[in-house]
């Protein structure tokens, strides 16, 4: 298609175009403003997938990307965007998921909260090691050739079995970079097997980094696919090149996929995790614990959270997906009653410690499907909540936890999302009972389309 003009983002990064007559299509790797020619990739239920074959003007949006691996990694989609475009963006698109999909036409979206910092703002990142290197383009076009394509770094979108090899993160801080080269060195030169997604074999499998970035703490969670002599070594050698890890832990994944919390981490040295401290509150993080990937946004969203809460006094708190209990520990104090619910049980281990850390007194954490966990007995056995949190997965609240969430008819609820589109979804639901009264988005990851929402429901009188 020749002559597309870009005229909005849609989701997942990409683009609306329209076609000179007029018809509606997506496209890859551009901004609104653009004006370019396209080549299909796909069709998808009635639409075409394309991307840019040549431009015929640019964007004044357009700003240079500052990453090399910018457009080929699945890292950042918006690089090439203003940054104060992006916001505006994603302020829309909650303003817009919450009107088209929860019926909220007349409710006022607060101005979005920018991240304080838009590069190395990630305390946790995943790389994986691959025996099938991303080949780019413009290699492709040198014709360069290449006899090992062992490479460590992330996968392209679409593509589980090829990694593009990083040289330089611009997501994380610190010596990640450094650590990250130093594997892929060492691994290369003492010929270690990388993993192939697609046979399903090979020694190195992935390493995760993770930062306590208001500590100073870091740990490195390695994912092996069997037990080997090379373990030994590789941490040996990681550990005397960097002497001021925290942690080092891994596991063994034989498995098809690449999830790990179903498997048993081992301490390799250190105390197994690391720690982060959120202005008053200290969290203990585990190889497994969800956290908040930017530290440096968290700080203002428990901010936000406390300030929402506070509009009136609450005496007693659930925390529903309370993970390792960030959100309720931060609120909870002296008089306060604490409970949380979460599924790993990993995670509800770590947030007693953290309860213990905190030196909160009254608070109980339990394991447990929520949508099961919310029964009579439950609601018989502890107080009347007067403040529910809920901090759900992308997919949002099942629709049993709404039902009770309805029955329990607390009242206020503050509901965290990281997915506008399922929460505008739940809202519909629990605005049989509730007003939505406020609502402010947060931009937890700079150059991606993912946008946090923090909504405020009081229950109708």
């Amino acid at each position: 298609f020749e002559q597309v003009e870009i005229i909005d983002l849609a989701d997942k990064g990409q683009a609306i175009g329209k076609k000179p007559d007029g018809e509606i299509i997506l496209v890859g790797q551009v901004v609104p403003g653009d004006l370019v020619d396209v080549i299909t990739t796909r069709k998808k239920k009635g639409i075409w997938h394309t991307m840019p074959t040549h431009f015929h003007k640019f964007s004044p949006d357009r700003v240079e990307p500052f990453c090399n691996h910018f457009g080929i990694c699945g890292g950042c989609k918006w690089q090439h965007f203003n940054y104060e475009k992006q916001l505006k963006y994603k302020q829309k698109y909650v303003a817009d998921s919450l009107s088209r999909i929860g019926g909220f036409s007349n409710t006022e979206v607060s101005p979005i909260l920018p991240s304080p910092r838009l590069t190395d703002y990630r305390n946790k990142m995943e790389f994986s090691f691959s025996n099938k290197r991303w080949i780019t383009e413009k290699e492709i076009q040198e014709n360069i050739e290449f006899s090992d394509r062992r490479a460590l770094g992330l996968h392209p979108p679409k593509y589980f079995d090829k990694v593009v090899d990083i040289k330089h993160c611009h997501l994380q801080e610190g010596i990640s970079n450094p650590i990250r080269n130093f594997l892929r060195a060492f691994t290369l030169k003492n010929n270690y097997e990388y993993y192939d997604a697609l046979a399903k074999k090979g020694f190195m499998r992935s390493v995760t980094i993770r930062f306590g970035v208001f500590t100073d703490e870091v740990m490195v969670n390695f994912s092996f696919h069997y037990e080997d002599d090379k373990i030994k070594s590789l941490l040996d050698a990681l550990l005397h090149e960097f002497p001021q890890l925290t942690s080092i832990n891994y596991c063994i994944n034989p498995k098809y996929n690449e999830s790990t919390f179903d498997l048993e981490f081992i301490s390799y040295y250190g105390p197994g995790y690391i720690r982060e401290t959120i202005n008053h509150c200290t969290y203990q993080i585990g190889p497994k614990s969800f956290f908040q990937t930017n530290s440096f946004q968290a700080k203002i969203m428990f901010e936000k959270i406390k300030e929402i809460a506070d509009l009136a006094p609450y005496k007693t708190i659930y925390d529903l997906y309370c993970g390792t209990g960030s959100i309720g520990l931060y609120l909870a104090n002296s008089e306060t009653s604490l409970v949380g619910i979460e599924e790993i049980d990993e995670a509800v281990e770590q947030a007693k410690v953290n309860q213990s850390i905190n030196g909160i007194q009254q608070a109980a954490f339990i394991t447990g499907d929520i949508k099961v966990v919310l029964n009579d007995s439950f609601k018989e056995k502890y107080a009347p909540a007067d403040l529910i949190i809920v901090d759900p997965p992308r997919m949002g609240l099942h629709k049993d936890v709404c039902t009770s969430l309805l029955e329990i008819g607390n009242p206020r609820i503050i509901y965290v999302s990281c997915n506008p589109a399922t929460q505008a979804r739940d809202l519909k639901i629990l605005s049989e009972k509730y007003t939505v009264e406020y609502h402010q988005p947060l931009d937890m990851f700079p150059h991606t389309h993912h946008t946090e929402n923090i909504s405020l429901l009081i229950k109708k009188v």
